[in-house]
């Protein structure tokens, strides 16, 4: 925060103001994300609890279990978004153990090779320490707690039983096992968090073992999958799968989960933060195009505020925008400056009289109470904003072709990118809207009352009038649109009795012409008017923001920097690593000008070079000369010959070794053709 900049306090107070931000965004999203898995964590939660009490209880159902030997096992379909599933891990851990029991163990694929790996994982975890096996030949035991313990199915069981024993006679010590949340005999646990990486043998042992001893312990699974619940019977026969009672949640679909983020987030004035239009378009491109992470999404987002606090000096204003009108605003006068020369207030003093625009350039005092009114308008714009969001959303998410797109998301950045009101997409949703039904119009403006009556800003009480007018008027609407029916209906059985073609021709024709002179009705009118009325909303308050004064303020729109830094290129990272190393190590002496190869690079920098030189097949031979006069030219002459042919072969050894390193990266391959020369695999493009 304070490079390049000489106001080290300003420096400082930038970077807590942007900590706090960090913090407050941080707790949001945890609640956020809380609140979304609620329902999946209560329906496990039961699932447990009655699976438990059968258990307790000792019921014929559980003796009907126990007879055949049925594991219970909740399926839990969570998604693709495999980055995002270790948190929803942790957080049903958490739950698991306030509510239901503290034995817990949370196994993944690649720590479970072996049966005997996951037992020692599985007992590790439960027992609440550190597993070490001595060797990989005798894994059956290992060090718990200074004891010796065979691990088996039996020894849990007998641990399980020491344990239970033990927090039923003795008031226990540890407050783990001491919660009075739990049952006496609480069940075990165990998560699979990635159950299609593990392989069919282990899951088939395990599964296997476990239903032999389902009588003395209350095991309860717990699979992971990111496809279908279909991979169950794809990786178990049925002779294993019949051992598993098994019941199917399904989490909240990514995105989904991203929408509700965006809502509660992003469009909300109590966030000060904003992101630009090509900003979120690049977040929500790498979150549909490569990993459906809402994390990632969340990370990103982060990301950008640090960079924006960074960048902008003036972004310690940004928290202050929300409660603008509770407190003045301090400016020092490197700060007055710095929003001289912002584009958006240039623009707002060239639209002012003369004398106004002196005043704004020279005095502070007078620009510190233009900034305080411009801040407090710029945070009723954001109030405003969201609410007619909103309101447009209701009626563009229910039209049948969805030319502004069926997510709110969609339809924030159409009205970040340009006056939305001017695209064509626009005009096909109110000509669609226009002809909406009856029904679904009072529902949409019936939602648009409550979406204004909840809303922060000040401005729509007359709005929710006009509103309330409309839907009494749809009201008295309804006699009347029965009277035209029958009036249609009648109309309709005349036609009928008229079995002559003449006479039935000249009334189409009548009916034709009528229709064409024909006034519009009570209804089509007052829909006219509805969807005027919602138009004449968006075009006041929906004005894209980097029309709004002191915009820069608040919004970050560097999406360079941001498709920099997230939007990986390897390739072109790799070849800029090799090519000009100095932009990675910094080192003055790696330096080289224009295609020139720097005599104090890198080994496989200077391999590289060389080769980018070469046709589509390389000679080794004459690779290895050049390698060489570019490398003895940094020792120097030497007259020693016993000498120059130790460094000859290290020289060699040096090549070799590039030259795989080469290979490794994929820039070259072994020739079939020459057995002295390497085939050339990439070729311009960077």
């Amino acid at each position: 925060f304070g490079e390049g900049n000489k106001d080290s306090e300003d420096a400082a107070l930038r970077f807590v103001t942007c900590q706090a931000l960090w913090n407050q965004i941080k707790s949001e999203t945890e609640q956020i994300q809380e609140d979304l898995n609620k329902q999946l964590f209560d329906n496990l939660v039961s699932f447990l609890r009655r699976s438990h009490s059968e258990f307790q209880e000792k019921t014929t159902e559980w003796t009907c279990r126990m007879k055949s030997r049925e594991i219970p096992t909740a399926a839990l379909v969570l998604g693709v978004n495999v980055t995002d599933h270790d948190l929803t891990f942790r957080s049903l851990s958490e739950v698991l153990q306030n509510d239901i029991t503290p034995y817990i163990a949370l196994l993944e694929a690649k720590d479970c090779p072996g049966i005997k790996n996951l037992m020692q994982k599985l007992m590790g975890q439960l027992m609440n320490c550190c597993v070490d096996a001595d060797s990989l030949e005798d894994e059956d035991y290992m060090q718990v707690s200074q004891n010796r313990i065979r691990c088996s199915m039996t020894s849990l069981i007998n641990w399980y039983e020491s344990v239970t024993k033990k927090t039923d006679s003795e008031t226990p010590k540890k407050k783990r096992t001491s919660s009075s949340k739990h049952w006496q005999s609480p069940p075990v646990v165990v998560i699979f968090k990635d159950m299609e990486s593990f392989t069919t043998k282990v899951l088939q042992d395990f599964i296997v073992i476990s239903s032999q001893h389902i009588r003395e312990l209350p095991l309860v699974l717990i699979f992971g999958i990111a496809t279908s619940p279909m991979i169950i019977h794809s990786l178990l026969p049925h002779s294993v799968s019949s051992l598993l009672c098994i019941e199917l949640f399904q989490s909240l679909s990514c995105k989904e989960h991203l929408s509700t983020i965006i809502d509660k987030l992003l469009l909300t004035a109590q966030v000060p933060f904003k992101l630009g239009d090509k900003v979120l378009q690049v977040l929500i491109n790498i979150f549909l195009y490569h990993d459906f992470s809402v994390q990632n999404f969340i990370k990103g987002y982060q990301f950008c505020i640090v960079e924006h606090f960074c960048s902008q000096p003036l972004s310690v204003l940004c928290c202050q925008l929300v409660d603008a009108k509770k407190r003045v605003i301090s400016l020092s006068h490197d700060q007055c400056e710095n929003i001289r020369r912002l584009p958006s207030f240039r623009r707002y003093v060239e639209s002012q009289v003369s004398e106004k625009q002196i005043a704004l350039l020279t005095a502070d005092d007078f620009l510190k109470e233009i900034i305080q009114k411009l801040l407090e308008d710029l945070h009723v714009y954001h109030e405003n904003y969201v609410s007619v969001l909103r309101c447009l959303h209701v009626f563009t998410s229910s039209l049948p072709k969805y030319p502004l797109g069926k997510q709110i998301r969609e339809l924030h950045c159409a009205c970040l990118e340009n006056r939305v009101w001017e695209t064509e997409e626009y005009e096909s949703s109110l000509q669609l809207a226009r002809m909406l039904n009856k029904s679904d119009l009072v529902t949409m403006v019936q939602q648009c009352v409550e979406i204004f009556v909840s809303s922060s800003g000040k401005e729509f009480d007359k709005t929710v009038e006009k509103l309330k007018e409309f839907l009494t008027q749809f009201q008295k609407l309804e006699a009347e649109a029965f009277q035209e029916q029958d009036v249609s209906v009648s109309s309709q059985k005349e036609l009928q009795k008229k079995t002559d073609l003449y006479h039935l021709q000249k009334t189409l024709l009548e009916l034709k012409e009528s229709r064409r002179s024909k006034k519009l009705t009570k209804f089509e009118m007052l829909r006219f008017e509805v969807v005027d009325y919602i138009d004449s909303l968006v075009r006041n308050y929906l004005v894209p923001a980097d029309h709004k004064t002191l915009h820069e303020i608040v919004y970050f729109n560097t999406a360079s920097v941001l498709r920099e830094h997230l939007n990986a290129a390897p390739r072109t990272a790799l070849h800029t690593a090799l090519n000009s190393p100095y932009c990675y190590l910094k080192n003055q002496d790696l330096k080289s000008d224009g295609g020139s190869i720097s005599n104090k690079a890198p080994d496989i920098c200077i391999v590289y070079k060389l080769h980018l030189e070469c046709g589509r097949l390389i000679n080794l031979v004459d690779w290895l000369e050049a390698f060489s006069t570019v490398v003895t030219a940094v020792e120097g002459p030497n007259g020693d010959a016993a000498s120059s042919d130790q460094v000859d072969d290290t020289i060699h050894a040096r090549f070799i070794r590039a030259v795989s390193e080469l290979e490794l990266l994929g820039f070259i391959k072994p020739s079939k053709q020459k057995t002295d020369h390497v085939a050339r695999l990439t070729w311009g493009g960077y």
